[in-house]
């Protein structure tokens, strides 16, 4: 596409800042690096640039695009807003019906502004979370006491991590104090010798906090070449595993009791 109206410098701003729009909603909401970049790329190219580059960073987005031998380059930080693969798929679906020609930029614009994360219900959030740490403890060989146990520490720890992220506290403050308020109500089994196996609730109970999603595109980005952005993720899964230990610890030792450790 040749674009030769008097205000193409307008309109490359228009799709540049729509083609980094897409790749900082990806970013923020969970993707993959190389998911960044093509979907970024993708919406600049069917809009009509001759050339188009990305370049990522742990928390920042830079493109730059080539229309009419004319160069414009933005940058755009990424706060981090939560893992959230339907605002992704949105977001892809647009960039396919802008490629196939049914929107053009004012309106995918239109489209990527007006998309909003769904969110499951929390207490649904807080039921299905103290089932499935309930259910590995029961597939450790957890008896009825460890079970139930498990399953209100859990639940106990979810709302403390649902409150904290709705006052936007820092992500590794709000894992410690989520190990720390989880691993005390767990604890109190084996404190108390509640059951046969107290100590598989407290192992159980904070399997919640395991960083699966941020090791896994560690792994994804490092595969595809995006090293940077994996050694940054990884750092960023670690310091939440570091304080999500801490937390278990400092519980451990407010009750005087270690549990699965020893």
């Amino acid at each position: 596409m040749i674009i030769q109206d008097v205000d193409a410098h307008g309109y490359q701003r228009k799709v540049t800042q729509l083609a980094i729009l897409a790749g900082q909603m990806l970013l923020q909401h969970g993707a993959e690096s190389a998911l960044v970049a093509d979907i970024s790329r993708r919406f600049a190219y069917a809009l009509g640039a001759k050339d188009v580059a990305v370049s990522l960073t742990a928390n920042s987005l830079t493109l730059t695009t080539i229309i009419n031998d004319n160069c414009m380059t933005t940058v755009r930080e990424c706060p981090d807003k939560g893992i959230n693969m339907r605002a992704v798929t949105q977001i892809q679906r647009t960039c396919i019906l802008t490629e196939k020609g049914l929107l053009d930029a004012t309106q995918a614009r239109y489209k990527l502004d007006h998309i909003t994360p769904r969110r499951y219900n929390r207490w649904l959030v807080v039921l299905m979370i103290g089932l499935s740490c309930a259910a590995f403890c029961r597939l450790a060989g957890g008896d009825i006491a460890a079970i139930l146990l498990t399953f209100l520490a859990s639940s106990c720890g979810m709302i403390v991590r649902q409150e904290m992220g709705h006052r936007h506290f820092n992500p590794s403050l709000n894992f410690a104090v989520t190990a720390f308020v989880t691993t005390l109500v767990a604890g109190i089994g084996e404190k108390y010798q509640i059951g046969d196996t107290p100590f598989l609730a407290m192992a159980s109970s904070v399997l919640m906090l395991v960083p699966g999603f941020p090791l896994i595109n560690t792994f994804a980005d490092m595969v595809k070449g995006y090293i940077n952005m994996g050694i940054a993720r990884f750092t960023f899964a670690s310091l939440l595993t570091l304080a999500t230990c801490i937390g278990i610890v400092a519980a451990m030792k407010v009750l005087g009791v270690w549990g699965w450790i020893i």
